[in-house]
C-alpha cells in the first residue's frame, strides 16, 4: 500500500511549503483560464458570436483581481491538500479506516476555506462581468455590503460548498486510489517516477472538473441574478433545460482540472526535490 507516499516517497505531510508552492504556481498560470471560465459560467454577455471568438474575448484582459484570485486560490489549495494528507496521517494514526480517514479530512479543509474564501469568491466573479460598474475587490465588496447586508457576502454559499467539497473530495479519493492501484515504479528512474505522478494527477484533476460543473453554473449564476439556490435551479432549467448542467463544461473541465492536475503533479516534484537534497 502506499497511502500517501508519492509512488513510493517519504510522508507528504511533512512538507507544508510543498504544498503552497505548487499551488502558487498553478494559480498563476490557470488565471486566464478561471476567468474565462467564471465568465462562460455566470452567463455574462461577450461581443463575439461564436464559441472560439466568445473564448478568446474571455481570455483577454483586463484581468480583474489578479491578485486577490491568486493569493486566494494559492492557500485555498494547498490548504485543502495539505490538510487532506495531513489529516489522513492523523486519522490512521487514531485507528481510523482507510475509506473515513481519506474522505473526512478533505471534506472538512474545504468547507473550511469555501466558508472563508466566500466574499472574494463572489466579488472577483462579479467583477469578470464586462459591463461591471465596481473593479475592484474593495469596491465590489462594500457596493455588496451597502445593497445586500454583510449576508450578500456569502450569498451563494449553500452552491458553493456543494461544489467545493465534492470535487476536492473527489480529487483526493481518486488521487490516493490512483496511488494505490498504479504499478510501483523504481524510485531512482526519475521519469518513472514523473509519468506515474502525471497519471494520477491528470485523472484526478478531470474527475473532480466533470462532477462538479452543474454546480459551478449553479454558484456564478446565483452570483449574477442574486436569486436563492432552489429558484436559480428553476430559472437554469427554464432557460435552458438540462443543458446548464454542462453550460461552460469545455473551459471548466480545463479550469478546474488543470490547476488541480498541477497541484498533485508539483507537490510530489517539490517534494521529490527537497528530499533528495
Amino acid at each position: 500500500s502506499f497511502g500517501i507516499m508519492g509512488g513510493g516517497g517519504g510522508d507528504k505531510s511533512s512538507h507544508p511549503f510543498a504544498y503552497l508552492g505548487a499551488s502558487g504556481f498553478a494559480a498563476v498560470v490557470n488565471f486566464p483560464l478561471w476567468k474565462a471560465s467564471a465568465i462562460g459560467q455566470a452567463g455574462y454577455t461577450l461581443k463575439a458570436d461564436t464559441f472560439i471568438g466568445k473564448y478568446k474575448e474571455a481570455l483577454r484582459p483586463p484581468w480583474r483581481g489578479v491578485f486577490p484570485v491568486i493569493g486566494g486560490l494559492t492557500w485555498a489549495r494547498g490548504f485543502i491538500f495539505f490538510g487532506s494528507d495531513f489529516g489522513r496521517n492523523v486519522m490512521r494514526s487514531k485507528g481510523f479506516g482507510d475509506t473515513i480517514s481519506i474522505a473526512v479530512p478533505p471534506l472538512i479543509s474545504s468547507t473550511i476555506v469555501q466558508v472563508v474564501n466566500m466574499p472574494l469568491i463572489r466579488t472577483t466573479i462579479m467583477m469578470q462581468n464586462p459591463e461591471a460598474k465596481y473593479t475592484t475587490v474593495t469596491s465590489m465588496g462594500k457596493y455588496l455590503y451597502q445593497t445586500r447586508g454583510i449576508s450578500g457576502l456569502w450569498h451563494g454559499l449553500s452552491a458553493g460548498i456543494f461544489k467545493t467539497v465534492p470535487k476536492y473530495v473527489t480529487a483526493v479519493c481518486v488521487k490516493d486510489w490512483m496511488d494505490e492501484v498504479l504499478a510501483p515504479v523504481d524510485e531512482t528512474d526519475r521519469y518513472a517516477v514523473l509519468g506515474r505522478s502525471a497519471k494520477k494527477s491528470v485523472i484526478a484533476g478531470l474527475a473532480g472538473a466533470i462532477l462538479t460543473n452543474p454546480l459551478d453554473v449553479i454558484r456564478n449564476s446565483m452570483f449574477r441574478t442574486d436569486k436563492g439556490l432552489s429558484d436559480t435551479v428553476k430559472h437554469l432549467y427554464k432557460e435552458t433545460g438540462f443543458g446548464f448542467l454542462h453550460r461552460g463544461l469545455a473551459k471548466n473541465l480545463v479550469a478546474v482540472s488543470l490547476p488541480i492536475s498541477v497541484t498533485i503533479f508539483l507537490t510530489d516534484t517539490f517534494i521529490r526535490l527537497s528530499s533528495s537534497k
